[in-house]
């Protein structure tokens, strides 16, 4: 092989597996993130309704001299559940390209009195983050860490899905998870389906994916999942399938708010 096409299929084995890195380039996405978008999603188990999850795209943020889209987000479970009591509300700053995240917190409720509060503080300029962890307003965990990729949060990802949805390769995405750093792998296949949900009437036109979390979040979601998002330029998530403690959950668009936009047929 010659040096020019040893050359070549290192660029193209870079552009396959580590394509959000490479497009990290800041662009205008603001008709995907679209100011005031309000998305909720019901979450179930065998057919019994366990929770909701609330996500809002809010005013952008300046932070690292860039300004990121600034997602709010509360996943709760439902309050006459035995057994289950999860609430947590989450603020994620999602850099101008989709493709990582500038910062992220989350507060988890423990009892009435107690919550715990995690922080993802990126500073890529100078290739370090610092991760903490608090516990009723106390550090409980403080590490600081050097690095040269740029990761993506549990809810970056989600908007990153949105943008590549069509991209039809597989990417390896850097993410942190709690203190862990890890990797998300996401197959962006390019199949057209149709999905039926509750809470919309006739079937929509979507486009799948999966992929595999190689990561442990809240009530032990981990491993493979599968997405369908709508078939259009907003590229709403319809329908996920994740698997977690006791076995595979689904999360169906229950609400949203989003101007111009409904499911497509």
């Amino acid at each position: 092989m010659t040096k020019l096409n040893l050359l070549f299929a290192i660029i193209c084995i870079s552009i396959l597996f580590f394509a959000p890195n490479s497009f990290s380039i800041p662009e205008n996405n603001d008709k995907l993130m679209q100011h005031g978008e309000y998305l909720e999603y019901e979450v179930s188990f065998m057919g019994a309704k366990i929770g909701l999850i609330k996500l809002n795209i809010s005013n952008k943020e300046l932070i690292n001299e860039v300004l990121a889209y600034k997602v709010n987000a509360i996943i709760k479970s439902y309050d006459q559940l035995p057994f289950i009591n999860l609430c947590v509300k989450c603020e994620s700053l999602v850099d101008p390209s989709l493709s990582y995240s500038q910062k992220f917190v989350s507060n988890t409720k423990i009892s009435d009195n107690s919550w715990t509060q995690q922080t993802l503080n990126f500073d890529y300029l100078n290739q370090k983050y610092k991760f903490t962890k608090y516990k009723d307003k106390k550090i409980e965990f403080d590490y600081n860490a050097n690095t040269q990729k740029k990761w993506n949060d549990g809810f970056s990802l989600f908007y990153l899905s949105r943008k590549y949805l069509n991209y039809k390769k597989t990417i390896k995405v850097p993410t942190i998870i709690d203190k862990d750093t890890c990797f998300t792998t996401i197959n962006f296949l390019g199949k057209k389906e149709t999905v039926k949900i509750e809470n919309i009437n006739y079937p929509i036109r979507t486009v799948y994916f999966n992929g595999l979390a190689d990561w442990e979040g809240l009530y032990g979601l981990k491993g493979n999942f599968e997405g369908w998002f709508s078939d259009d330029e907003s590229a709403v998530p319809i329908l996920a399938k994740m698997n977690v403690y006791v076995g595979k959950v689904n999360i169906e668009l229950k609400k949203w708010n989003r101007s111009g936009w409904i499911p497509p047929r």
